[in-house]
Order: structure tokens, then C-alpha cells, then sequence
């Protein structure tokens, strides 16, 4: 029952809007079209089925439906234009490096090394959780492979060794630990540009809109201030909020010298990994920044997309992985009929005007009002609405085309820093409930943090996150 309700209520919205009166300064094309994107966007949102097919089936109907190109031949076209687009093969990129890191070994040593190092106490364990996830971040562009592939798998060991377990004994070290993984990857995301899939998919949106491009290095820079202070903070946080009745953990770091006893020393397929990544680290930060000349590449700049590409590439002719691993990666190809579609639906609403309308109905409100009040009302929208929402590319889609055609609009409002703001709060808002990112069910699920613990702590870290957006990153943007 819970299942059909799910499916049938995209197709209610559809048929609601597709009914309602066409609001003044719209044609029934543009409204009608919005009909089917606000039905995806409720698809997407209930999970009403695989997220592929939903994104599939909504880009079919508009394009067999001709809102955007009457012509059959030119629709067909514009369907197909987003499976080309290059921030849709990085994020199936982002997919492939987790097989690396998961067969090779890799993720699992690191994090080991680190608990090893800085696990003598809970506090310093904290801090060892959000290293591991600090360290693989830049190189892992999908906060899901990184947790549950990598950091998840090694931190779900931990708290049994205390009979910390799921329920009554979680208190014991397992919320901290936890929690303190789940807040990490939050900042990780929003700090790197690779860290987070969606980032790659909102600078699209954001060049399409506003027609604003930041490098690797660019994003880095800008909330480096924030972000550097969170991962300082959060095991702190974490760790007054959370009161982990267990102080001390020496067991810890002769837990993971024993794990890392067994795997031995490190294998071929671990030092291939790592060189590769070191080379698509430094690829992703010279290659694409114009003010950095990368001798082999001559006068020529590489695509963050391109860096991908030469990494499996090597991952595949190294033995790395097999080209049947890459085929095998169901999440892969259904993220990349997800995000393409989803893209394409989105720049559709552009295309056709809609965004424009919805621009000039929002922006008269504001009018009036100084462009930093606009400003910050603008990126509070953008960040606390996403309670409404399970998927962060599904927001950055359906909200900040319209929050930059708002901002846009109002005289004197630095676009750039607007749209930069929002950006980097995509990662942060998945800290603020159980479904906001792609995390975030697999930390709730372990039982160590009870449903109103995570509602609760996400709130609180979620005012923490927000606050450092408008009173550390706002006012390093506008200085710089």
C-alpha cells in the first residue's frame, strides 16, 4: 500500500499542477513542463522507484511531449545532449575509484593508520575518524562510496570492543563515533570539490544560470577557513554533545595493530592506487587552474572530468580493477541515468523561460531590501528547505536555479558569492536529518544513534554549519 501511494503521488502533482490555472505571464508549454519536473522532483523525494528510472521517465515525457523542441529530431536531441555532459562521467567516476580503494586495500590501511595513531583516548578517536574521512574526501567524489565503503566498514568495529552495542549500551562510545563520522563527512563534502558528486552537478547549474566557473583550488580556497576549523571543532562538539561514557581507549589502537598486522605489509595493487591518487590530486588542482602551468600538458588546461578518465584508465591497464568491476557497479549506471536526466530536466526549465518568471515573482517581495539582508534570507531558503527534500542533487536542481535567478535580479547582489554560498552548503545540509544525504541512513540504521538523538544533533550542528556560512565564508568571499 505504502509502495503504490509512493508511486501514484508523482503523477496527483503532475496532474495538479497540469490542471491548475497558468499563473499570469506563463503559457501553458512552460507550465505544463514545470507539471513534469515538480512530479520527478516528488519521485525523487519518495523514492517512489529506482531514482534512474524516475529521472528516465520524466525526460521521456518531456521530450516525446516536444516543451522544449517541437520537432521530433531536435527533441530526441535534447534528450540525449546531458548523457554527454561531462559532470555526469564524473560522478560515475566518483564510483569507480571506490571499487579502487575498496579492492586494492587502500581505504581500509588508511583508516587503520589513523586509528592506530590517534586512538589512545575517545576524544583523539574522534579526531582519527574525521582524519580518515579529511584524507580520502579529495580523492573519493561520492560522500556514500567514501562512508559506507571505506570509513563506515572500519568504525562499525570499534564500539563492540567496549560492548557498546546498538540500543541501551550505545552511549557507551558508539554515538560519539558515529556521529562524529557523519558530521565529518558533512564539512569533507562542502571543503573539497571532488568530495561530493553533487558540487560537479550544482557548479553546472550555476555556469548555465549565472554563468560563474570555479577551478579546484578556487573552491578549496574559499572555504578553507570554515571548513579547516570545523574538522578542528566537530570531534569536540561531538564529543561534549554526544558524552561518551568511555574516556579513555587504548584497546582501540591495539585493535587496529592487530588489523594491520594481518593484512601484512602494503601490496602492488595499494601502491598503484596510491600513486594514481596522488596523480589525480595534483591533476585536479594544477591542471584546471589557469594561474598553474602543468609542463606536460603544455599551454593546455585538463577537465576535472578528463583527470577521471586517465586515472581508470590506468586502474584498468594496472590491474587495479577489471572493466567487469566498472559494468558490475550497479549504482553507478543508475546514478548516471539519474543525473543525467535530472540535469537536463533542470537546464530545460531555464531554456524554456520558467526560471525567469519565477525570478520576477520572488525578486518583487525583496525589492527594496540591501543585497546582504537578500542575500542571507536567499541562502537560508536554500539551506533549510532542503528538510524537504532525501536527495542533495535533487535540491541543487529544483532550488538554486531559482535562488540565482532571484539573486540576479536584485541591483547591486554579488552573484558569485550568492551562488558560491549555496554551493558550499550542499555538503553541510546533509548533517540535518536521517535521509539528507546519502550517508545519513547508513549511520542511522546502526542503531547507535537513537531517531530523536539524530533529529536533535542535526539541528544543532545544522545552526553551527549555518552560522560559519554567514559569519566566516560570507565575509571571506566579499573580502577576496
Amino acid at each position: 500500500m505504502t509502495f503504490r501511494w509512493k508511486l501514484f503521488a508523482p503523477l496527483v502533482v503532475w496532474l495538479a499542477i497540469y490542471l491548475w490555472p497558468v499563473p499570469p505571464g506563463l503559457n501553458a508549454n512552460q507550465w505544463h513542463y514545470f507539471a513534469i519536473f515538480a512530479a520527478v522532483i516528488t519521485g525523487l523525494i519518495l523514492e517512489s522507484m529506482p531514482v534512474g528510472a524516475v529521472g528516465l521517465i520524466g525526460l521521456t515525457v518531456a521530450g516525446v511531449g516536444g516543451y522544449i523542441e517541437s520537432d521530433p529530431g531536435k527533441s530526441l536531441r535534447w534528450m540525449l545532449a546531458g548523457f554527454s555532459e561531462s559532470t555526469v562521467w564524473l560522478i560515475v567516476g566518483a564510483f569507480v575509484f571506490s571499487i579502487g580503494y575498496r579492492k586494492s586495500q587502500l581505504g581500509r590501511r588508511i583508516a587503520l593508520l589513523l586509528v592506530r595513531s590517534l586512538g589512545t583516548n575517545t576524544l583523539g578517536l574522534g579526531y582519527a575518524v574525521a582524519m580518515s574521512d579529511f584524507l580520502l574526501a579529495p580523492a573519493t567524489p561520492s560522500n556514500t562510496a567514501r562512508s559506507g565503503g571505506i570509513v563506515y566498514p572500519i568504525i562499525s568495529n570499534i564500539p563492540r570492543i567496549y560492548g557498546s552495542e546498538p540500543g541501551p549500551t550505545a552511549g557507551k562510545i558508539g554515538t560519539y563515533v558515529m556521529w562524529t563520522a557523519f558530521a565529518a563527512t558533512a564539512v569533507t563534502s562542502s571543503l573539497f570539490f571532488t568530495a561530493l558528486a553533487p558540487n560537479a552537478a550544482a557548479l553546472a547549474i550555476a555556469k548555465k544560470t549565472v554563468g560563474i566557473d570555479v577551478s579546484w583550488a578556487q573552491w578549496f580556497i574559499g572555504f578553507a577557513p570554515l571548513g579547516i576549523l570545523l574538522m578542528i571543532l566537530v570531534p569536540l562538539i561531538s564529543y561534549v554533545v554526544c558524552r561518551p561514557e568511555v574516556k579513555r581507549s587504548p584497546e582501540i589502537s591495539e585493535w587496529a595493530s592487530k588489523e594491520l598486522a594481518a593484512m601484512g605489509p602494503m601490496s602492488r595493487n595499494e601502491w598503484i592506487m596510491f600513486a594514481l591518487i596522488l596523480l589525480a590530486m595534483f591533476l585536479w588542482i594544477t591542471g584546471s587552474s589557469p594561474d598553474i602551468r602543468v609542463p606536460f600538458l603544455g599551454s593546455n588546461f585538463i577537465n576535472a572530468t578528463m583527470v577521471v578518465f586517465i586515472v581508470i584508465s590506468l586502474m584498468l591497464v594496472t590491474g587495479v580493477i577489471t572493466f567487469h568491476d566498472i559494468v558490475s557497479e550497479k549504482s553507478a549506471w543508475e546514478v548516471f541515468f539519474y543525473f543525467t536526466s535530472l540535469l537536463t530536466l533542470a537546464s530545460g526549465l531555464n531554456e524554456i523561460g520558467f526560471i525567469k518568471w519565477v525570478a520576477n515573482e520572488y525578486a518583487k517581495p525583496l525589492i527594496g531590501l540591501s543585497p546582504p539582508t537578500v542575500m542571507v534570507l536567499l541562502v537560508a531558503l536554500f539551506f533549510w528547505i532542503h528538510y524537504f527534500f532525501s536527495s542533495i542533487t535533487s535540491h541543487a536542481a529544483a532550488v538554486l536555479p531559482v535562488v540565482l535567478a532571484v539573486g540576479s535580479g536584485i541591483p547591486d547582489m554579488p552573484v558569485a558569492t550568492l551562488a558560491l554560498l549555496c554551493m558550499y552548503s550542499l555538503g553541510l545540509m546533509g548533517v540535518i536529518s536521517p535521509y539528507a544525504t546519502g550517508p545519513a541512513p547508513m549511520y542511522f540504521g546502526s542503531g547507535y544513534i537513537g531517531k530523536g538523538q539524530f533529529w536533535g544533533f542535526g539541528l544543532l550542528f545544522g545552526l553551527i554549519y549555518f552560522a560559519g556560512l554567514l559569519f566566516i565564508v560570507l565575509p571571506w568571499l566579499m573580502w577576496r
